[in-house]
């Protein structure tokens, strides 16, 4: 297996996601987005992983980034579209075009808010969607990930298997 510095994911955060915490937190709760990046970097740490976690509320960095992410040889991709998730043929398309193994995350429950966000374009590019957990959601799908490409605790990236 390759050593941590090759073991980067991605955890993209699209618009509105920087209000985390002030926005809405009946509905998403008050971690902020700096809760939410310490989460995934303490969680992908734990799989010998590097977490690079980035926001944009523009479309087109979004796609920027997925496209980043092939040339970089990022592993895996955490994609918390947001809005985006409902509208965007392009972050369905960029992601089908770079093949890395992406899961989606929701903080809320989005089959159970208004009708326009049950559907999803980017979850139909995702390996996995997870929704309703809040920020927990990102460690979930981090450790769904690390399964998905073979990571697990017992076998990370420097550490040995108990005999």
């Amino acid at each position: 297996m390759a050593d941590a510095a090759q073991k980067t994911i991605y955890v993209l955060n699209g618009p509105n996601l920087n209000l985390l915490g002030t926005r809405e937190p009946e509905t998403y709760g008050h971690a902020t987005l700096a809760d939410v990046e310490r989460l995934c970097i303490e969680t992908a740490a734990g799989f010998g992983m590097m977490a690079d976690c980035r926001q944009s509320n523009h479309e087109g960095v979004l796609v920027d980034f997925i496209h980043e992410a092939r040339s970089r040889g990022v592993v895996g991709i955490i994609l918390n579209a947001g809005a985006y998730s409902h509208t965007s043929i392009a972050l369905h398309d960029a992601l089908m075009g770079v093949k890395i193994p992406t899961v989606e995350v929701h903080i809320s429950n989005i089959h159970a808010r208004e009708s326009f966000r049950h559907h999803s374009f980017t979850a139909k590019a995702a390996f996995a969607s997870i929704c309703g957990f809040g920020i927990d959601g990102y460690r979930l799908a981090i450790t769904g990930l690390a399964a998905k490409i073979g990571i697990t605790t017992d076998t990370k990236i420097g550490v040995q298997a108990p005999a």
